[in-house]
């Protein structure tokens, strides 16, 4: 049961969490219930700024109210973009009519620790013909480089020009189509690639593209605005650029990292939590690894239902882009590890910082190891990656509560999976990140069954 310790609460919805910074967990309970995902974070922010492109009003449908979201929307005002919602719960009206440049100080203020100001970029200079971006936050998982970002924009004929402030960039002679190969298939380089190109003139050809569900409904954004984009085996991506863009009618793909978050819940809690909107289609990969260390789901129309289907077993997983296992789901599934019979090893060759959660589970009684260069180990199918980490989890053993700082977005959703799995009370603190991308998480973990108190 969820105790308000806060006075503190929304003004706008009163289902809506506090803005509390501390909950104090007392676990030992099995999370049992129904949740509902709405529409993905890594989709939703996107296809905000591909309003920008439209020279008539759009409409996002399942739109999450998580702070990720309001940092884009109060980005869009700020740029003179009307962004009002709808009568449905998570609509969003979004009119470009009125778009102005904005100055670094007002971005530096709205973006916080955001990194969406980057994506801004393609349609600004579209609009504006300029785009500034100040210096960029997000999760401290590793190292997030922006060259990928910036070489594509210079393909384009963008000038970028750094300063002090940030970062400005120009197109004086107007934005063309590039033969564009990404080193990495990286998620943000290949949606400001689809960003900037669908107006640019000319063809472009983007190799090594991401092709993550959440890229391809992106894709289906912009065909809705009037753009031409085809997709080629191998990671090929081809977009004809196109003079005008209309505004689009949408409703978001599901958001598959919640989705995962909560089945991982359920299995480390000894839970049974039916997951309402979540699909199979783009969950396959995560749930033959969930089935693997010993889970069970039911597959219905309206969603997933988790629970377990005996002793957790050991697994050994490789993260990798998609289609392979996210790196975003390797957290939860860590805790739930803990509590499984055998060695569990998991690759993360994605970001190298991600492995540094599991200090706070160690400090919880888990017996994890983490090997900074990686580990050799026999089947391996994604290739090594300099920058790879591997994680050794040892189990089952009893967590026990524990005073935890959250350290970024889906690392800190482990430790509240953590502290409703140990023993006794965990404080934890900093959970502010973790509304980035769980909306309305006070009041699902309640529906859940969980016991806690929210300090403000």
């Amino acid at each position: 049961m969820m105790t308000l310790l806060s006075d503190s609460a929304d003004s706008k919805s009163g289902d809506r969490e506090t803005a509390g910074e501390v909950i104090r967990i007392r676990g030992g309970r099995p999370l049992t219930g129904r949740v509902e995902v709405k529409g993905a974070k890594n989709l939703v922010t996107k296809a905000m700024v591909a309003a920008l492109l439209g020279e008539t009003p759009s409409v996002l449908r399942d739109v999450p109210d998580i702070s990720d979201v309001q940092v884009v929307r109060s980005l869009l005002e700020v740029h003179g973009v009307s962004v009002i919602d709808g009568d449905e719960e998570g609509t969003l009206h979004l009119d470009p009519s009125g778009a102005v440049t904005a100055h670094f100080e007002e971005i530096d203020a709205h973006a916080g620790a955001s990194r969406i100001p980057i994506l801004f970029c393609g349609p600004l200079l579209h609009l504006l013909g300029e785009a500034l971006i100040p210096d960029l936050g997000g999760c401290r998982i590793g190292d997030r480089p922006i060259n990928f970002h910036m070489d594509a924009l210079r393909a384009f004929g963008a000038v970028v020009d750094k300063s002090y402030e940030g970062i400005r960039i120009t197109a004086p002679n107007g934005l063309h189509g590039a033969n564009i190969a990404l080193p990495y298939p990286s998620v943000g380089a290949t949606e400001q690639v689809l960003l900037t190109a669908v107006r640019a003139k000319g063809t472009t050809e983007l190799r090594n593209a991401a092709i993550e569900p959440e890229i391809m409904d992106l894709i289906a954004v912009l065909q809705k605005m009037g753009a031409i984009i085809s997709y080629e085996p191998n990671r090929v991506i081809l977009i004809e650029g196109v003079d005008r863009l209309e505004g689009y009618d949408h409703r978001a793909i599901f958001d598959r990292n919640e989705a995962a978050s909560w089945a991982c819940a359920a299995l480390a809690t000894d839970g049974d939590v039916f997951v309402g909107g979540a699909k199979q289609q783009e969950m396959l990969t995560f749930l033959n690894v969930f089935r693997k260390a010993g889970g069970w789901f039911d597959i219905h129309e309206d969603g997933i239902q988790f629970r377990r289907a005996g002793a957790l077993k050991p697994v050994v997983v490789e993260t990798d882009v998609h289609p392979g296992f996210m790196t975003d789901w390797q957290q939860p599934l860590i805790v739930a590890l803990t509590q499984a019979q055998g060695e569990s090893i998991v690759h993360e060759t994605v970001y190298e910082n991600r492995l540094g959660f599991t200090e706070a589970l160690v400090q919880m009684g888990a017996d994890i190891v983490v090997h900074p260069h990686g580990l050799e180990t026999e089947g391996r199918r994604v290739p090594r990656r300099a920058l790879e980490q591997a994680a050794v989890i040892n189990g089952p053993t009893p967590l026990h509560g524990a005073d935890v700082e959250v350290p970024d977005l889906r690392g800190g959703y482990s430790y509240v999976i953590a502290a409703l799995a140990a023993e006794g009370e965990s404080t934890v603190r900093n959970v502010g990140i973790i509304r980035r991308g769980y909306e309305k998480l006070f009041t699902k973990l309640d529906a859940l069954g969980a016991d806690f108190d929210v300090v403000g």
